[in-house]
């Protein structure tokens, strides 16, 4: 399956470049470009593209505004939005990660970063970023709301204790093997807790369950 790309960044230099990476590997294909945010829902619908690459600050519709349009309409449930940051604005990284992204990656990532990136959203099958991205996330989710939400600690409720072990490993950054290993017990059935607890939690994907997890108060950000 080929994975469709949408590009949308303000800067026509950084799209080209991202386009020929990305063009070059046999599996996926640049399907837009959009230098605002509100292009970029826009293409999102008419290219039918599996993952859009979204740059967080952009004139008029910035990358937030667009990530929330994209995780809120029902004929874009299968799109995944990969967040590009300099890690230089924790906020907004959070509330990409809370309007639905899947996930962030750095703007100087090695172009290895960004592929598998793109290939793990498309997957939708674990966080994205590199080795680091799960402490920036518990530093930036502990520089957020002081508070957990009641509601969603309240909607932990609904898992067994099992989904909540699961979701524990989620929100630590392991993959589905690793959880197995770490739980014995198969990573077919560490999948189906997976998407248990999505599907009772309301998460799009591994990225929404991590901010949930943080969020809810059964994971505490680490001090660093």
């Amino acid at each position: 399956m080929t994975i469709r790309v949408l590009l949308a960044d303000d800067q026509a230099l950084l799209r080209s470049a991202f386009r020929v990476l990305v063009d070059s590997e046999p599996d996926m294909e640049v399907v837009g470009e959009a230098s605002d945010g509100a292009e970029a829902v826009r293409l999102a619908r008419e290219r039918a593209a599996d993952v859009v690459l979204m740059d967080i600050r952009m004139p008029g519709t910035d990358g937030l505004a667009a990530t929330r349009l994209i995780s809120a309409d029902p004929a874009l449930a299968d799109v995944r939005v990969v967040i590009l940051t300099t890690f230089e604005v924790d906020d907004y990284v959070v509330g990409a990660l809370r309007a639905g992204a899947s996930g962030f990656l750095g703007k100087g990532s090695e172009p290895e970063e960004l592929l598998s990136a793109i290939r793990v959203a498309a997957g939708g099958e674990a966080l994205l970023s590199p080795a680091a991205t799960k402490g920036l996330i518990a530093r930036f989710l502990a520089q957020g709301d002081d508070g957990r939400d009641p509601a969603r600690a309240a909607r932990l409720d609904a898992l067994t204790g099992r989904e909540r072990e699961v979701l524990v490993q989620v929100a630590g950054g392991h993959s589905n093997d690793e959880i197995a290993e770490r739980l014995e017990v198969s990573p077919l059935t560490v999948k189906t807790h997976v998407n248990r607890a999505m599907a009772k939690l309301g998460a799009r994907d591994r990225a929404q369950l991590v901010v949930m997890a943080y969020e809810s108060g059964l994971v505490r950000p680490r001090a660093e």
